[in-house]
């Protein structure tokens, strides 16, 4: 090696050195010695102990490059092994697949193809139709709930409205503009067995006694339970000279209504039949209750 040999040649030197040294010590004075002689020989050291350093480095360096070029290397032989090994598996797979869809009947991804186009157009198909139907049952269900709130905000209006005529026929003296809004409430409701009964009642008072028959008389057939409508009917069949026919409609709306009774003796229709045995009885069948 470099430093056994440089070592070896200090040495050397050195032990010349001192072997001379005293001849020269015995010829000279000791004042003429100025500077160390081994400084030199420390320098030399020196410079040699650093060229050695910078060789060990370089070595290292090539030792190091040398051993990461091979990690290299063999990472770069494992991936190509890797992508080797991969793509032969990918291969055995895809053959192992059209072998089974060979022995399955399949005889070409075509037909596969076909057939699962096929499949995906039936279901869409099916699909669609069943959206359709859904949305055809929605848009009819959507129809009739508008008819019926249509339906309702018109019943609701015509109810108001109607509400609005009877507090106005409550308040209205003059009997000619209460049957014209009885005639109002009959637009909306033409068989509205209220309005029929009150209407005969005015005309009643106006003299139309068979006007007003008459219109009892639909009363009664669209309501065979409403009293007042019979008690109405009594009234203009009293006015008519049908007595007979007046207390049987007047028993019967006493009968289907017994608040009527007090209602009797204070009727000025029922005046005509004072005189009458049935209604007699009638009356006093009523002061004995």
């Amino acid at each position: 090696m470099p430093r056994k040999s440089t070592d070896y040649v200090i040495g050397i030197f050195f032990w010349l050195a001192f072997s001379v040294l005293p001849v020269n010590a015995a010829t000279q004075p000791t004042t003429a010695i100025d500077e160390p002689l081994y400084k030199p020989f420390i320098e030399r050291y020196i410079l040699d102990e650093l060229k050695l350093l910078r060789q060990d480095q370089q070595f290292m360096r090539t030792e190091m490059t040398t051993k990461v070029a091979e990690a290299r290397l063999d990472a770069s032989d494992r991936a190509v092994r890797y992508t080797t090994d991969t793509v032969n598996n990918i291969f055995f797979i895809i053959t192992a697949a059209a072998s089974i869809l060979v022995l399955l009947g399949w005889r070409s991804l075509r037909e596969v193809r076909e057939t699962i186009k096929a499949q995906v157009e039936s279901q869409v198909s099916q699909l669609t139709l069943e959206y359709e139907r859904r949305l055809n049952e929605l848009e009819n269900k959507l129809v009739l709930r508008s008819e019926q709130i249509i339906s309702a905000q018109e019943k609701i209006s015509q109810t108001n409205q109607v509400h609005s005529l009877w507090m106005r026929s409550g308040l209205e003296t003059n009997l000619h503009e209460q049957i014209n809004i009885y005639d109002q409430i009959l637009e909306i409701y033409p068989n509205d067995v209220e309005a029929l009964t009150y209407k005969a009642d005015s005309l009643l008072d106006l003299g139309e006694a068979r006007w007003a028959l008459s219109l009892s008389n639909q009363a009664i057939e669209h309501d065979q339970e409403y009293a007042l409508a019979y008690w109405q009917r009594a009234c203009a069949e009293a006015s008519l000279g049908q007595l007979d026919e007046a207390v049987s409609n007047l028993e019967t709306a006493i009968l289907k209504s017994p608040a009527l009774k007090d209602e009797v003796a204070t009727e000025k229709a029922f005046e005509v039949l004072k005189d009458n045995l049935s209604f007699q009885k009638l009356v006093d069948a009523e002061g004995e209750e």
